[in-house]
């Protein structure tokens, strides 16, 4: 069994299967009912399958996360699962992606206990499905977390919020600002990622008891882990190179 690094694993589907040229159907038997699959909403959840058959099938070694509500999917480095975290998303490229990157409340708490999972490699799939259930991919990126995490108008970070409460953290469209929300960069770096992680526990009602020693908690436990420190900025000093001036 051979270990590749998830960024070897992207350049293998690319490079060497060329997965952007292939086609695949979805299909389901039942008795002797046979159907090609043309819902698109089930693809996102098929593909990841489809991704841990492509491991085993090519003898790359992998082990699943046994926490299925937080980053990563797929743990690549045998013996140390603080090292190669792969997540796997999957969303329809005529539309804005529609995945969730994590539980807010969960994660926030999570990578301070863990601070390794902030380098989870994301591995998005963007697919089509045509009218005859033929599937294709039609970009594949291999992205850092906060690539593809944005502000919004209310919260320093996009999430999902609901009947007053933050629920998931939610992607951009990182790929195409047209396609996307047109006033919002993506994260320049990790530590401006944090700083807009520590903005929104503090404004969040149900996280804001936890605020006053966050940013501390956080630069502690990726310095002991690390070997190395972080600096997280205050959000109300970078906010401003994350709004996109539409007079330019």
């Amino acid at each position: 069994m051979k270990t590749l690094t998830a960024q070897q694993i992207y350049n293998q589907l690319i490079k060497v299967d060329k997965i952007l040229t292939l086609q695949g159907q979805i299909r389901f038997f039942l008795g002797n009912v046979d159907i090609v699959v043309k819902q698109r909403d089930v693809v996102g959840n098929i593909i990841q399958e489809w991704l841990e058959g492509w491991l085993k099938t090519n003898n790359i070694y992998y082990a699943t996360n046994p926490n299925t509500q937080m980053p990563p999917d797929f743990f690549l480095c045998p013996n140390d699962n603080t090292k190669e975290l792969l997540e796997v998303k999957a969303f329809n490229y005529q539309a804005s992606p529609g995945f969730d990157i994590a539980d807010f409340k969960a994660f926030q708490k999570e990578i301070i206990a863990q601070p390794y999972m902030l380098h989870a490699k994301y591995l998005i799939f963007g697919y089509h499905m045509d009218d005859n259930g033929v599937v294709t991919i039609k970009k594949l990126w291999l992205q850092n977390v906060w690539e593809i995490c944005r502000p919004s108008e209310k919260w320093a970070i996009n999430v999902q919020y609901k009947n007053g409460i933050i629920h998931k953290i939610r992607p951009a469209v990182w790929f195409s600002q047209a396609r996307g929300n047109s006033k919002f960069k993506t994260f320049e770096s990790l530590e401006d990622f944090l700083s807009a992680i520590e903005e929104t526990v503090y404004t969040n009602p149900d996280t804001r008891m936890q605020a006053a020693t966050w940013k501390k908690k956080m630069e502690q436990s990726y310095a002991k882990h690390y070997k190395k420190k972080i600096a997280i900025p205050r959000w109300m000093d970078i906010k401003d190179k994350y709004i996109i001036d539409k007079k330019n």
